[in-house]
C-alpha cells in the first residue's frame, strides 16, 4: 500500500507540473520546465519590469545553491554557482603546472575536456571509457570524465576511478551534468563536480554548479568579481579586498531569472526524491532497451543509464520528429533520454514508429 502511494504522489506531482505537447524524449539536450519554474520566471521579470527591489531573487540564488548542496550530498560552503562547465573546467586547467598529466575518455563531451587542450604544456591523455581507471598511472595530476556520456549514455565506474586517483595521487573531476537529476550521486566522494541546471535539473539555461574540496582545490579564482567576496556588497567597487571564504570565491554575477526559475526546479526533485526519480527514469530506458531488442535493433550497452543510444537509427531523428518525437541524432546514433515526466506510453509510441 505504501508502495502504491508513493507510485500516485509521484505521478499526481508531474501530471501537476508537466504538459508536453509532443513526445519529448530529449532531456540529454534539454530538459522541460516544470509549470513552477514557469511561475517564478514570470515573478522575476515582472520585479524587473516593476522596478521593486531584487533582493528575493539574490535569495533565490543562496537557495538554489543549498538545494543542489543537498542533492550532491556535500556542505553548502563546497558549492559555487556560474553559468557553464567550460568556466570550472578553465580555472582547474589554469591551476595545473606544467607538464601535467590530465586523463580524459575518448569522446567525452567538449566542455568538460576541452579546457585542458587550450594549454599546449599540459599532456592530455583520452583513453576508451571503459580502460579509464587502468589507466591512471604515475605521473596523472587530474582524471576528468563525465559520470554518463553525453553520446551514448555509458557510466563510468566511479568507484573504480576514485580507487585509481587516490593511489596514484591524482584528483578527480567529474562532469555530472548527464547525471545530477536522475542518478543518486555524493559529490564529496570526488574532487571536483560540475553541472549545467538545464538538463536533468529541469532549469533554464545559464546555470551551472560547482563542488570544490573543502581546501578549495588549490584554485585561483580567475573569474572572480564582486559576487565573489566575502562580502559581495561591499566588493563593488576596486580590487576584492576578501574573497568568500567557501566556494562562493569562484561565483560569477548571476543570471537572476535563470537561477529563479532553477530554485523552483530543485524544490521540485528534491519533493520527488531522487532515488525515485532514479527508478523511473531507469525502468523506461529497460522497456525501451527490451523494445529494440524484439526489432532486432542492438542499443549501445549502457546498463542502468536513462540514456539509450542506437547505432546506425540517428538517420530517423528527422521522421520521428515529423511524428512529434523528440529525440537526437548524435553521431549517427538515434538517443532517447527519458525523466520523470516520460511514460511507458512513450516508449511504445517510439517503438511503433521505428517499426514501421
Amino acid at each position: 500500500m505504501e508502495t502504491t502511494e508513493h507510485t500516485e504522489t509521484f505521478e499526481s506531482l508531474v501530471r501537476a507540473e508537466f504538459a508536453p505537447e509532443n513526445t519529448y524524449l530529449n532531456t540529454a539536450s534539454n530538459g522541460l520546465l516544470p509549470a513552477r519554474t514557469v511561475t517564478a520566471l514570470h515573478r522575476a521579470v515582472r520585479m524587473r519590469a516593476e522596478g521593486v527591489p531584487l533582493g528575493p531573487l539574490y535569495e533565490d540564488v543562496e537557495a538554489a545553491r543549498a538545494s543542489f548542496a543537498r542533492l550532491a550530498g556535500v556542505p553548502v560552503a563546497r558549492v559555487a554557482t556560474g553559468a557553464s562547465v567550460a568556466e570550472y573546467g578553465g580555472l582547474i586547467a589554469a591551476a595545473l603546472p606544467a607538464g601535467a598529466g590530465v586523463l580524459t575518455a575518448e569522446g567525452d563531451f567538449s566542455s568538460l575536456v576541452n579546457p585542458f587542450h587550450m594549454r599546449a604544456d599540459l599532456e592530455v591523455r583520452a583513453v576508451p571509457l571503459e580502460r579509464i581507471a587502468e589507466s591512471v598511472r604515475p605521473g596523472t595530476a587530474l582524471v576528468a570524465v563525465s559520470a554518463a556520456q553525453s553520446a551514448d549514455g555509458r557510466l563510468v565506474d566511479l568507484a573504480a576511478v576514485r580507487e585509481a586517483a587516490r593511489s596514484h595521487g591524482a584528483r578527480l573531476y567529474v562532469d555530472a551534468s548527464q547525471s545530477a537529476g536522475w542518478l543518486p550521486f555524493t559529490a564529496g566522494a570526488d574532487d571536483f563536480v560540475a553541472a549545467v541546471g538545464f538538463k536533468w535539473l529541469l532549469g533554464p539555461h545559464g546555470a551551472a554548479f560547482f563542488v570544490v574540496p573543502e581546501d578549495l582545490g588549490g584554485l585561483t579564482p580567475l573569474l572572480a568579481g564582486w559576487a565573489a567576496g566575502e562580502e559581495p556588497w561591499a566588493s563593488c567597487y576596486g580590487p576584492v579586498t576578501e574573497l568568500a571564504r567557501s566556494a562562493r570565491r569562484f561565483d560569477i554575477s548571476p543570471s537572476l531569472f535563470t537561477y529563479a526559475g532553477l530554485r523552483a526546479s530543485l524544490d521540485l526533485l528534491e519533493e520527488l526524491g531522487v532515488d525515485r526519480v532514479h527508478a523511473h527514469d531507469t525502468a523506461l530506458a529497460e522497456r525501451l532497451r527490451a523494445g529494440l531488442a524484439e526489432l532486432g535493433h542492438a542499443p549501445v550497452s549502457a546498463p542502468g543509464s536513462a540514456i539509450v543510444s542506437v547505432p546506425g537509427l540517428g538517420h530517423r531523428q528527422p521522421e520521428l520528429d515529423k511524428a512529434g518525437i523528440q529525440v537526437s541524432d548524435r553521431a549517427g546514433n538515434l538517443r532517447a533520454a527519458f525523466h520523470l515526466y516520460n511514460t511507458p506510453q512513450d516508449v511504445d509510441r517510439l517503438l511503433d514508429v521505428l517499426s514501421g
